[in-house]
Parts: C-alpha cells; structure tokens; sequence
C-alpha cells in the first residue's frame, strides 16, 4: 500500500520527463501568438481567479492596440488553464508542490502550449516546474515564487521582488555607518517568524533565517524568535542580544504580536510590508508603530510633497501589487513579441528566454527594469513615523539595481535619542571586550613603569649602601698576643705554594681574629674609594653570616660541620680561596 501511494506521489514529475524539448509550434507562430495562464489556488494571495482574468485580458487589448498602431496584422491571445487541488486536506501554496508539473503535462497533452507560460505563483510548485530539464525551453513567468531556491534559474523571470533583493537590502543597510541618522553597524538581530504569515512573508523570513546568503554571514548574532510570549519579553529584556527586531506582515500584525506592553527605547523593529502602499497617505500612523522602520514600495510617481492627504486609489493595480504583475507579464510578453515581429526575426519560446531578462520595458505603473537574471528591480523605500507630523515620512531609498542607497532626510524626528537609530546592542558604553582590552594594557604599561624605575635607581641605592662606612678608632684593634700570632698561606696555584707565599698581618678586633691591611692614611682619614672597599667586607661578611655561618667568619671557614653545597663538605683547598677573596 505504502510503495503504490509512493508511486502516485510521484508520478507526475517522472510523467513530465515525456515533454519534448521544442513545444508550442502550433500556437507560437503564423502570426498567432499564445501565452498561457495558470490559474491555481490563490487562497495565499489577495486576489482571485475572476479579477486575475479580468486583468490578463485588459493587458491583452493594450497589446493588440499596439499592434494595430504599427499595422502588423498579429493575434496574441492567452489561455487559461484551471488547476484543482482538492485531493489535498490543506490548501495553498505548502501543498503545491506537484501542481505545476502535472498542469504543465495537462497543457502539453491537450496541443495548446504556446509562446510562454505565466506560471504559478508559489515557491514550492515553480521550483518544481524549472528543475525539471525538459521544460527548460519553455520561458516561466512569475508573478510571486520569491524564495531563493528560484534564484539564477535559466527560463525564470520573477516581477514581484524577490527574497534576495531584500536580504542585500538589509545586507548594505546593516553596515552602513555613514548614513545622518545612522553612525554605528548592526552586526546583531533577531528574527521573529510568525506562524500566521503570506507566502511572501514566509519566504523573505525564510532567506533571513538561511545561513548562505551574504546577511547572514556578517552577522556576529542570530537569534529567531517564534511565538508573541518570545517577542514581547524581548522587547523588555535589558540582556538581550539585539536592539533590532525583524519582522514582515501589516500594522496590525504588530499590534497584536505587541499587545499592550511598553517597548525599550533602544528597541527597532523593522517591518517588511513591501506590497503594501497604505503607508503614502495622510493620518494613516498609529503610536504602537513609533519603533517600527517600515520596508515598502512606494506607489509609481510617488513625491511626499505633491501627495497626500487626496491621495486615493481610482485603480485597483495601485492597491493589488499582484494584480499589477500579471498585468506587466502580458506586457512583458506583447513588448518582446512586438520586437521580434518588427525586426522579422523568428519567434520561438527558446529564443524568448533571453529576452525575458536585462531589459527594460514600459510597466502598468510605470518603467519595469529585470536584471540579467530575470530579477524585478525596484527602489525599496524605508519609512519612519514622523512625532511631529503624526505620519510616514520616507527615510531612504534603495535601489535594488546598482545596490546604491540615498537619503531622503538628514533631519529626521525619530523617537530614538538624538533622532538617531540606535546601536544595535545594549548599553551605550564601550564595547565589554574593548573594557578589557584597554584594561590589560593599563596593566601592562604599570609594571613597565614599575620595571623602569627600579632599573633607573638600583644603581644608586646601591652605590649609597656601599658608601655607609662607620669610622673604627685604631685604638679597639689590638695585637694579637704571642701564641695566637700565625701566618695564613692562602694557596692559589698548587704549582705555585712553594714560590709563592702571601702574608697577612693580624689583629684582635671585638675579641675576634681580624686581618690588617696597609692603608695609605693611617690617621683614618681615608679616601671615598677606600671607606666603599671597607664597606664591601663588612658586607660580604654579613652575607656570609646569613647563608649558613653561626659566628665569625673565621671560624665558619674552619668549621667542618658546615655542608655547603648540597651535602658535601668544603675542602681545605676551597676554604683558602673563599678567604683569599675575603681577604682581598
């Protein structure tokens, strides 16, 4: 049972592979020139199937007008194809995966596929439809499939934007520090994803959570919130991460999610509503929106000093963006045909493919630009709420072309302090790992101080010990009686004892042996050099004193019970060169 439900769910893509490469020769030629329609379930989007007809058909008597102008006698025509998706529990755009292959595969089976296809409007269902090498000759319209699975696809022209023209919008305004009102980069977010959300929204949060796309990477910090709970207690927390908040629906979107609590000051949230024009009209603020940047579209021929308060929409293509795409790929389609017609070159969908990108054409709104991937370009349009004019004012432009940001205002009356976004972490003081780096060089820089002034007067202390000399009257150094009379030989060389004897003469000094040295000024007024040499015994005999020896130097060097080094016993031959160096 398992295997045969498997196989029913995939056998529409391994049906498709039967499609021929070269298609549609009966109705894209002899001046008969078709483009066809889908029409599946839209319950994803703001419009249904009577006004989508509705306006195909007003966009193909523009087309055939045109036509007429010029004296070509050509039909263009379009034929719509219906797709019934009540085999599914749920439906919309999540369970559309296999619906545009299989009515890709029904148009084919009936011999009615023409020039083009205007194809459906979900990411799931166009993916499907364009990795599937068999169609790759058949040029896809699309008014919607913004995920970026659909990037860079061949035979994909996309004319609503995109998720990835919005992630290097906000990729360039993040770390822009240049900006009047803006001086530091954002390099931290959160990312609030709602369950209720369109198609669009779900797939723009879709490509922010991504972790390839150029946004993402530069981010140091990326945090998803999924429920309100999370949201409001972000909004209020002094540990967050983030001072900005991303998020994509409607005004009441976040009322709701915001209820009735108080917002951080340093709190932005940026609101991605791009097919949504309600923001260009007069008293149409609300006070839970004073945090909130509004990412949008701006209505075509939009100037904030020429609107405004009559600024009323006679036409529904203004309020329906979806409505106004379908009506520029019939456009699209009649400008390309109407090239290729004049110029007598043969029309055939493989040739259309190329055509349906880096091109410029006149739009229902005015100008549409595709980039060279078949990629809608547009000027996003970043608004703030006025405090004092109580409504949107536009903040900048971005044009999703050459990437190039311009200033709208450079006085702008934010709420935020110093009518300036704020940074995008918490606290104003320097960074936590600034503090530390400027603290361990503090530290650093003090023991080098320290280091030098203890180097610098070392010297100097010592020279002053050595100069502390106490005067001995000569009369405390007395003779030493008969028997205790000795000469000391101090042995330098064992070849040299018998050639070579020292004397020294002795005295009694504090009842101790001492050694007496000849000294030029016997009145005891001796020179500086002198009284420093003096010092240095006094000295050396100290240290001697506290390295291991009980009493006089003297008898240290005589006693054999004092170890030194390490357990091994001083030799009579070590015992005279220690006194030697004493002596001298």
């Amino acid at each position: 049972m398992k295997q045969r439900m498997l196989v029913l769910a995939i056998w529409p893509l391994f049906s498709s592979l039967q499609l021929l490469q070269q298609v549609g020769s009966n109705q894209c030629n002899n001046n008969s020139y078709v483009i066809n329609v889908m029409l599946m379930n839209y319950m994803d989007f703001p419009l249904s199937t009577a006004s989508l007809k509705l306006t195909v058909k007003q966009a193909l008597e523009i087309v055939q007008n045109e036509f007429q102008k010029t004296g070509e006698n050509v039909t263009v025509d379009a034929i719509f194809h219906p797709f019934s998706s009540s085999l599914y529990v749920s439906q919309g755009c999540r369970t559309s995966t296999c619906e545009g292959v299989e009515l890709i595969k029904t148009i084919y089976d009936s011999g009615t596929l023409g020039c083009a296809v205007i194809g459906p409007a979900c990411t799931y269902a166009t993916y499907q439809m364009i990795s599937l090498e068999t169609v790759l000759s058949m040029p896809l319209i699309s008014v919607g499939s913004f995920g970026l699975s659909c990037d860079y696809k061949v035979n994909l022209t996309r004319l609503l934007t995109p998720a990835r023209k919005v992630n290097t919008f906000l990729y360039y305004f993040f770390k822009n520090s240049k900006l009047p009102f803006k001086t530091t980069t954002w390099e931290s977010v959160y990312i609030y994803k709602r369950t209720e959300t369109t198609e669009e929204c779900f797939w723009y949060m879709n490509a922010l959570d991504a972790g390839i796309t150029e946004f993402s990477e530069k981010l140091k910090f990326k945090g998803i919130l999924r429920t309100t709970d999370q949201l409001r207690k972000m909004v209020n927390n002094p540990n967050r991460r983030s001072n900005v908040i991303i998020m994509c629906g409607s005004p009441e979107d976040v009322r709701k999610d915001l209820g009735t609590g108080k917002v951080d000051n340093d709190i932005v949230i940026i609101l991605l509503d791009i097919f949504n024009n309600t923001y260009f009209r007069k008293n149409s603020s609300a006070d839970y929106m004073q945090n909130v940047l509004v990412l949008t579209l701006s209505p075509a021929n939009y100037s904030y000093n020429t609107v405004i308060r009559d600024y009323i929409e006679t036409e529904i293509l203004v309020k329906n963006y979806f409505l106004a795409g379908y009506f520029n790929a019939i456009l699209l389609f009649g400008h390309i045909l109407k090239k290729y017609i004049v110029s007598q070159s043969p029309v055939s969908p493989l040739n259309l493919i190329n055509e349906f990108r880096n091109t410029t054409f006149e739009g229902v709104l005015g100008p549409v630009t595709l980039d060279e991937f078949g990629d809608i370009d547009n000027n996003l349009t970043l608004l703030y709420l006025s405090q004092t004019a109580k409504n949107y004012k536009p903040l900048l432009y971005f044009n999703t072309h050459n990437n190039e940001t311009c200033e709208e205002t450079n006085s702008s009356d934010f709420i935020w302090k110093n009518h300036r976004l704020p940074s995008d972490t918490t606290g104003t003081g320097p960074h936590i790992l600034t503090i530390a780096v400027f603290t361990l060089a503090g530290i650093v820089i003090l023991v080098l101080i320290i280091s030098l002034l203890i180097l610098r007067y070392q010297p100097l202390w010592l020279s002053r010990r050595w100069k502390k000399w106490s005067h001995i009257p000569p009369e405390e150094i007395l003779p030493l009686e008969t028997s205790e009379t000795s000469h000391v030989s101090l042995k330098i060389d064992e070849d040299k004892r018998r050639d070579t004897t020292q004397r020294l003469r002795q005295g009694k000094y504090d009842k101790k042996v001492v050694i007496l040295k000849d000294l030029k000024n016997s009145d005891g007024n001796f020179s500086e050099k002198q009284k420093i040499e003096l010092n240095k015994v006094t000295v050396t005999r100290s240290n001697w004193t506290e390295q291991g020896g009980m009493g006089p130097m003297s008898e240290d060097v005589l006693n054999d019970k004092i170890s030194y080094p390490d357990g091994t016993f001083m030799d009579w031959e070590f015992k005279i060169s220690v006194m030697y160096d004493i002596a001298k």
